[in-house]
């Protein structure tokens, strides 16, 4: 990958949920380049969740809220009932949480039909009421962001939303520059950023659609902010956040990120069942194809393997060859992984 000119001043990982555990927060944060990590939506129905649901989404918290090399890392919240998110946000100030993160862009027809997520960007009053109801629970101390789209079904209350958050106490805005209607579907809306950019006064967070840096600096030149957020970008390419920062950084290899699956793979040792370590594995393979042709052929060997032991043979066959071919380095960013060779 070539350096770009115009770099962030801010990356963030995305919240993906389903994909972006605590596993892989530490290691995207170890790789380099992020300055915020935020949890999977805690879903908010009605009465306090207990705090092994918290610890379950978010066990940095008892690391004073921070991966294991000092990244900090936030709580997200979701729901629609302001007074159970603001008691909820309360309870995780007091567990010791740097941050409440608001979720009101998820696209999930589950989520939405349920009141949660981005069908709440038809009502900015609801916006209001929410972000205000947490800023009112939490110490002044404790951040309170929001992530949403540029609407639900069209854009035509988008500057509304924005000014409900604001208003509400927000002290910083993620937009994904898309509707839920558009989903995932290019291209990313950029320039609507920047019009939402000149209408606040906190900071704004670009995010949508940055695969590789050329998208990095075209994103932030077309957005007007020097702040991004990663998310499916990062997953595919695992250093483009230390990329995107370090124009000294090195652009990983097959071989590297066969390591790095390796690497993930044994963190999964403890935390999930056997079963279902393989498919973790795979998930995160479907999105290296996105720039690894080889991922395409490795997930053909492995797409039907159940067993750790199998998919780590198959990974090992992987770096052996690279090893022989003298492409790899043994690092992915600033994560060495010279000890797995």
């Amino acid at each position: 990958m070539k350096s770009i000119v115009l770099k962030p001043s801010f990356v963030m990982l995305a919240p993906m949920e389903g994909i972006i555990d605590h596993q892989m927060r530490s290691i995207f944060a170890s790789i380099g380049g992020l300055d915020r990590c935020v949890t999977e939506f805690i879903r908010v129905v009605g009465n306090e969740l207990p705090e092994r649901v918290f610890r379950r989404y978010f066990p940095e918290i008892d690391n004073h809220s921070l991966t294991g090399n000092n990244v900090p890392v936030f709580a997200q919240l979701l729901g629609d009932n302001p007074e159970a998110m603001a008691a909820n946000a309360a309870k995780l100030a007091r567990m010791g949480a740097a941050g409440i993160d608001i979720n009101f862009g998820c696209p999930a027809k589950t989520v939405n039909n349920n009141g949660g997520g981005s069908v709440l960007l038809q009502y900015p009053e609801r916006l209001h009421k929410i972000v205000s109801h947490i800023r009112e629970a939490v110490p002044a101390e404790i951040p309170v962001t929001a992530k949403i789209r540029l609407g639900y079904k069209d854009k035509s209350l988008v500057f509304e939303n924005v000014d409900a958050i604001e208003s509400g106490g927000a002290s910083q805005l993620a937009v994904h520059a898309r509707t839920k209607l558009e989903g995932y579907k290019p291209p990313a809306h950029w320039h609507y950023i920047q019009e939402i950019v000149n209408q606040v006064s906190i900071p704004v967070i670009a995010n949508g659609e940055v695969w590789n840096l050329g998208d990095v600096e075209t994103c932030l030149r077309a957005s007007g902010t020097d702040q991004i957020m990663l998310g499916r970008g990062l997953v595919a390419s695992p250093e483009l956040a230390l990329l995107s920062k370090d124009s000294n950084a090195k652009a990983a290899q097959w071989g590297d990120i066969c390591l790095l699956l390796i690497h993930y793979l044994h963190s999964l040792e403890q935390t999930t069942a056997e079963k279902h370590q393989p498919n973790l594995v795979k998930q995160w393979l479907v999105y290296l194809r996105e720039r690894f042709a080889d991922a395409f052929l490795l997930f053909e060997q492995v797409k039907r393997l159940k067993h750790p032991l199998d998919v780590e043979n198959e990974l090992r066959k992987a770096v052996e060859t690279q090893v022989k071919a003298g492409r790899i380095s043994g690092t992915v960013g600033n994560l060495n992984l010279t000890h797995l060779l």
